[in-house]
């Protein structure tokens, strides 16, 4: 498998062929794909985590982001993505191929385009989310669907966001945001957006405090546009709907699980609760089931990016 130069004239390097399904590069790529590498939510060694990204745009998006890439490896079929991708692929990366059946075997898809590489996520720490500007955090707290955490980082860095957690809330973790499900939703989005893992979402709350952001909170029942009891601080607090919300002001959103949604305590630690009101709902008279995590706080994004000026000149 020869490729002497891409469209640019530029001279591509050669990969080494890889036969054996019994290669050890092949069963790194295996493992990562699956998200087999990863030591569990939140507790990966930076040092050492290595994910797996699977097709052009994402193998793109981490070459061009400058992310360490220990090997990029190609099918037969695939190997036409080196055309445009082989001039980021530096020494000391590694550039394997193998046969379109044994790249089927490892990949995660059921529709491989052919291309996968091994990449260092990158490291974030609290600074990185406010630093810059007016900070516009994002904060999944228990969001357990890795579609609905990839679609979230999707929408916070369309929007504007400085940077995102991803926290435990009530013993629920929140699903991996380099996992390969939330990889994908994401559009590459993850690697590029600062993420904060392995901080505790009280630990993390009191953080932004002290750095004057203002933390919003919603559920799946707030959003429903449920009023809160006595228990969960109403009134002066909230809810307020997504308008009324200075977003122009240092803010984190703070969206909880699927199913349970946010802790009591995190609510109350807020600094106030934000609804976002169905008209089927107030039409009716009959209680709605809430919206989608990922659709809530893509709507409350997108309101923060309005008030901030999205789409004028």
């Amino acid at each position: 498998m020869v490729l002497a130069a891409n469209a640019r004239g530029r001279a591509l390097r050669v990969p080494e062929l890889i036969t054996s399904r019994e290669n050890r590069w092949l069963k790194q790529f295996r493992a990562a794909l699956a998200g087999e590498s990863q030591r569990g939510r939140g507790a990966a060694d930076p040092e050492t985590e290595i994910v797996g990204v699977e097709g052009p745009h994402l193998v793109e998006t981490a070459l061009r982001a400058g992310l360490a890439v220990s090997a990029v490896l190609v099918s037969e079929a695939g190997a036409r993505h080196l055309a445009e991708l082989g001039e980021w692929i530096a020494e000391p990366t590694r550039l394997l191929a193998t046969s379109d059946r044994l790249f089927a075997q490892i990949a995660s898809t059921e529709t491989p385009q052919g291309i996968a590489a091994l990449v260092q996520p990158p490291r974030a720490c609290f600074d990185d989310l406010v630093r810059g500007g007016v900070p516009l955090v994002l904060i999944m707290a228990g969001v357990q669907d890795p579609g609905n955490v990839g679609a979230l980082l999707r929408a916070a860095e369309a929007f504007g966001a400085s940077g995102a957690a991803a926290c435990a809330a009530g013993g629920i973790g929140t699903a991996d945001p380099f996992g390969p499900k939330a990889l994908r939703a994401s559009a590459g989005s993850a690697l590029r957006l600062p993420i904060l893992r392995g901080v505790g979402t009280p630990v993390l709350l009191t953080q932004l405090r002290m750095a004057g952001v203002r933390v919003y909170a919603t559920s799946p029942g707030t959003c429903a546009g449920a009023a809160l009891d006595a228990a969960g601080n109403a009134g002066s607090r909230g809810p307020f709907a997504p308008w009324q919300v200075n977003w122009r002001e240092p803010a984190a959103l703070l969206v909880g699980n699927e199913g349970a949604g946010l802790p009591g305590d995190l609510v109350r630690s807020s600094d106030a609760v934000v609804s976002i009101p169905q008209i089927a709902a107030r039409e009716s008279g009959v209680a709605m089931d809430s919206l989608n995590a990922a659709i809530a706080g893509a709507i409350l994004l997108y309101e923060a990016a309005s008030q901030r000026g999205l789409g004028k000149a």
